[in-house]
């Protein structure tokens, strides 16, 4: 099972994750929406096609944009549909 962490607070726990370029983008139902936020930010990927941000929130600590999802990813992308990858920080654990 892999989790990703930050500040000390699971985000994500799941078996059933998907890694794409380096990423692991866990499945929303594994999400612990607690601790995430929407953000405006926009981010356009020629090849999976527009990635939509979330800030963490833990005890007040905000990591900006420190999550994405593709709500409508491009073919080449349908794998990680439904499912969100974190950086900056966010430390993925076994």
């Amino acid at each position: 099972m892999l989790k990703a962490i930050w500040n000390g607070a699971v985000l994500a726990q799941s078996n059933a994750f998907k890694t794409v370029e380096g990423n692991v983008y866990f499945p929303r139902e594994a999400l612990n929406w607690e601790c995430l936020a929407e953000s405006s930010t926009r981010i356009h990927c020629p090849r999976k096609g527009v990635a939509r941000h979330l800030h963490v929130v833990v005890d007040g600590a905000v990591n900006a944009d420190a999550a994405w999802y593709f709500p409508e990813p491009k073919a080449a992308a349908r794998s990680i549909a439904g499912h969100v990858a974190f950086w900056r920080g966010v430390k993925i654990e076994r």
